[in-house]
């Protein structure tokens, strides 16, 4: 058994870098105004690096969180290379043992050494050995190449701008408005993703020439600006892996392999635990963050620190479950209620958190709950991952069985066509007139075009793809977007099971393009470190070589989970429907932040802007004002939109 803190030798990095490499005009205020841009994410130091000669700059900014000795402040250097970094290896010691063996020596206790020393011996192979969250840039003086690499699944964000021999690259986007060359040029295929997703895709970006640097992906730029990518992990390896191995699993016991997914997940949850500060942890209630809750507080003797945010509207509220939860468990927990006067004084800031546009409107709780926790805490854990992982979106099953079943009806095409023919808005007042004996949907119209979109094809892929839409195409044609770019053209998707399938796809978009960017923005934009339990390579390796049996079974999600930690938390207090971490955008939207629709989407405002269709805006506003099937996200999609434009006002 432990106590509550584990001491840890290294230097913490959860931090931030900038850099950029252009052959003339260097100048050393440029990288101190970029990296001081992100003095949010390291507000305790910073360092520089500048080369006049080859052209290159870089720099760093820490938040300290553990060892503060200077002998590991960044930029490092060793031999050849200088490295700046941001982020953690947990098991660098193990490292670091190995490269003692091979006649390394050592000035620091930091992972940012070890690092760059194991960059130094295995060259690009040194990533295979990391369990950890990184993003990190190598500049090689002797061969005039500069490397960037981002973690696995892409905790740590990492951005790279490219045009007109001026190579930048930076931890936030905001960096890159400080350099005088920067060119602020809007991107309408990365605008028309945002609008059909919420977020913009890794490698896409929303300006022009700026890019996201892909997880699991090495980039490399030599001295006569050639670029090339390559990857270094990939979690289809382990899908397919499982398909070829499947019977090996069913010659364990169910309980076997619970017995030994549990101590895979205590192993990798633990490590995440190693800090010289307190750690916290976000819980929601939910399976995944009660979960990690309560394997680990079964292994130290004092309390763990809990927080969770809660709302008055009860369909958005799970504080009370997760109370329970915490009481069952003996944590020590502190709860906030939301009130839409809170998460009012955040949106103003949400374009500078942020960057680009981000329609998730959870990124606001997760900055309360972040604010809340950074008043006891300097590091917390999310529990981000557990669904994508084990089947636990009911979209999964409601794609992967109801609608496949549908498609595969004989009147499949005949009821296209009817729903087809049936106008969307008088499908809407039909609904209307009944609608005191169905479901209330406040976005009855656009649920019955995206039906009908989803049966006109029968591919789960395609179908899975646009029932996560908001904005479908005909929207964007209407809006003035003629761009039908997907998400689905990034991915490379072998023959999975359904289930497997759909969960792969959230892999490579949605957990590292929505849910981590809005983790990592809300923690560090009030210098909290956040860390993910979940995302240990380890784990995701193992879960995704699982036979679909043990996440998806009898109509539910996350079965092996469940099995784990109903061993510690009794099933009353988690058996209950999944429910997500929202806010309630509907409700205040039509009430106390009416003003604010009607001023940022405004119709001579859209007008003057040139971007959008002014009519069809306006139109998509007095519809949802007056509650005429429109999705509310599509208004809050587009007020985002207009309040990060005002922010860093594009070309």
């Amino acid at each position: 058994m432990f106590g509550l803190k584990e001491k840890w030798d290294g230097k913490n990095n959860m931090c931030g870098i900038a850099g950029f490499w252009k052959n003339t005009g260097l100048k050393k205020e440029i990288i101190i105004y970029m990296t001081n841009a992100l003095s949010h994410r390291g507000p305790d130091d910073e360092g520089y690096y500048i080369d006049e000669k080859s052209g290159i700059a870089l720099g760093h900014r820490r938040l300290s969180v553990l060892d503060l000795s200077p002998k590991g402040n960044q930029p490092m250097k060793f031999d050849n290379l200088i490295i700046v970094y941001n982020g953690e290896v947990y098991n660098f010691k193990e490292i670091k043992k190995e490269l003692e063996k091979y006649g390394y020596s050592f000035d620091s206790d930091s992972d940012t050494e070890v690092i760059l020393k194991a960059f130094h011996r295995w060259g690009f192979d040194c990533v295979n050995k990391f369990r950890g969250m990184w993003a990190f840039a190598i500049w090689d003086k002797k061969n005039k190449k500069l490397i960037l690499c981002r973690d696995r699944i892409g905790v740590k964000p990492l951005f790279w701008y490219y045009k007109n021999g001026l190579f930048m690259f930076s931890s936030e986007l905001k960096s890159f408005h400080k350099h005088p060359d920067f060119n602020k040029e809007l991107n309408l295929m990365a605008l028309s993703l945002y609008l059909q997703y919420g977020y913009i895709t890794s490698p896409y970006c929303i300006f022009k020439y700026t890019y996201k640097l892909e997880p699991g992906h090495f980039l490399i730029i030599n001295k006569n600006g050639e670029i090339k990518k390559e990857q270094y992990w990939d979690v289809k390896k382990y899908f397919l892996q499982g398909i070829k191995e499947k019977h090996k699993w069913f010659k364990k016991s169910e309980n076997e392999i619970a017995e030994e997914l549990e101590e895979i997940l205590t192993e990798s949850f633990k490590l995440r635990m190693v800090s010289d500060v307190p750690v916290g942890i976000f819980l929601s209630g939910g399976i995944d963050s009660s979960l990690v809750t309560a394997l680990l507080q079964k292994e130290y003797t004092t309390p763990l620190k809990t927080f969770t945010i809660g709302f008055y509207e009860k369909e958005y509220n799970e504080a009370h479950w997760a109370k329970k939860v915490a009481e069952y468990l003996g944590t020590e927990h502190t709860e906030l209620y939301c009130t839409p006067k809170e998460a009012f004084e955040i949106i103003p800031k949400l374009p500078d958190i942020y960057d680009e546009p981000f329609g998730d409107s959870s990124g606001i709780p997760t900055r309360l709950v972040s604010e809340l926790a950074k008043t006891k805490v300097k590091v917390s854990l999310s529990a981000d991952g557990g669904d994508e992982q084990f089947c636990g979106y009911p979209r999964y099953w409601v794609i992967g069985n109801k609608i496949r079943k549908l498609s595969k009806l004989p009147i499949k095409g005949l009821t296209s066509k009817v729903l087809n023919l049936l106008n969307p808005q008088l499908a809407f007042i039909l609904y209307t007139k009944l609608k005191f004996i169905l479901p209330k949907w406040t976005n009855f119209r656009d649920k019955y075009i995206k039906l009908r979109n989803v049966l006109m094809y029968s591919d789960i892929k395609t179908q899975y793809d646009i029932s996560n839409k908001y904005f479908l195409y005909e929207d964007l044609k209407q809006l003035g977007l003629k761009n039908r770019f997907s998400q689905l053209s990034k991915l490379e998707i072998e023959d999975l099971n359904n289930l497997d399938l759909m969960m792969y796809m959230d892999l490579n978009t949605y957990l590292p393009d929505d849910l981590l960017v809005k983790v990592d923005r809300a923690t560090m934009s009030i210098s909290l470190e956040g860390r993910d339990p979940f995302l240990d390579h380890k784990i995701l390796e193992y879960s995704s070589r699982l036979p679909i049996q043990f996440k998806y079974r009898n109509g539910k999600g996350k079965y092996i989970l469940r099995k784990i930690l109903y061993k510690y938390v009794p099933k009353k207090l988690i058996k209950r429907p999944k429910q997500g971490f929202g806010v309630p955008i509907y409700e205040w939207f039509k009430s106390e932040l009416r003003e604010l629709y009607c001023s940022y989407l405004n119709k001579e405002r859209i007008k003057r802007e040139g971007i959008f269709n002014s009519g069809v805006v306006d139109k998509l506003l007095k519809d949802y004002l007056e509650d005429k099937g429109i999705n509310p996200h599509k208004l809050w999609f587009l007020f985002i939109f207009e309040l990060w434009n005002e922010r860093w006002k594009v070309c």
